[in-house]
């Protein structure tokens, strides 16, 4: 430990050994400084049970918003067409005929993006919607007409609140970029569907019970201006 020492102040002497010292030591101050607490840590792991793909991460629930809006396509295409033949009204008849049309589309790309990151889709729709085309098979003119408003707003109802919350949370660029098309066709049909007048809205869930809000004196306290 010595001979280097001495070697060293021979080869430099005292004054350039004391600044590389301080050298050392401000360098030493600096990492300490900007390392985060528990030292280095790896980027973020990505979701469990998520799968990499090129567009991003591929979670369960991205899995999951394509395989719901298939099977609603495939319940939905054929009950467009079936509301053409039973139903009373014109309007809906017409909004039967939005549904099919634009289910058309989103399934094409609904099955092109389930190509694009290998998720295996359904060929036909889920026990509950077969029972849903089961229900208005058995019915015509006015009857018919409320049902299909009804069953059809509440299964869009509860296919948003999957694909909205896809939409705000995914890491896969393709996936979002999709669930924001299905965002807004699901929007757009539960507009139509309660423009027939018939949408029972006492028969639909309620809302989620929001967050309490924060203390009362958290929100009476100003904030300060910075000069």
């Amino acid at each position: 430990m010595l001979r280097p020492l001495l070697l060293l102040l021979r080869r430099f002497g005292t004054g350039e050994l004391l600044l590389f010292g301080i050298f050392l030591a401000i360098a030493t101050v600096a990492i300490i400084m900007i390392t985060p607490p528990g030292g280095f840590t790896a980027s973020p792991a990505v979701p469990q049970g998520s799968a990499l793909t090129q567009f991003g991460p591929l979670s369960p629930a991205d899995r999951d918003l394509l395989v719901k809006v298939r099977q609603a396509g495939l319940w939905e295409i054929p009950t467009g067409q079936q509301a053409q033949q039973r139903a009373g009204s014109k309007r809906v008849k017409e909004v039967g005929m939005h549904l099919m049309t634009d289910h058309l589309k989103l399934d094409v790309q609904v099955r092109g993006v389930a190509a694009q990151l290998n998720v295996v889709l359904p060929s036909q729709p889920n026990p509950d919607q077969q029972g849903w085309m089961a229900q208005l098979s058995s019915k015509t003119g006015p009857d018919y007409d409320r049902t299909f408003a009804n069953l059809l707003r509440q299964a869009h109802g509860k296919v948003f609140t999957v694909v909205a919350a896809v939409r705000a949370g995914t890491r896969n660029d393709l996936i979002r970029s999709f669930a924001q098309q299905a965002v807004d066709v699901v929007m757009k049909h539960m507009t139509l569907l309660e423009s027939t007048g018939l949408v029972d809205y006492t028969a639909l869930p309620e809302p989620p019970t929001p967050s309490p809000p924060p203390p009362a004196a958290a929100l009476d306290t100003p904030v300060r201006k910075e000069n």
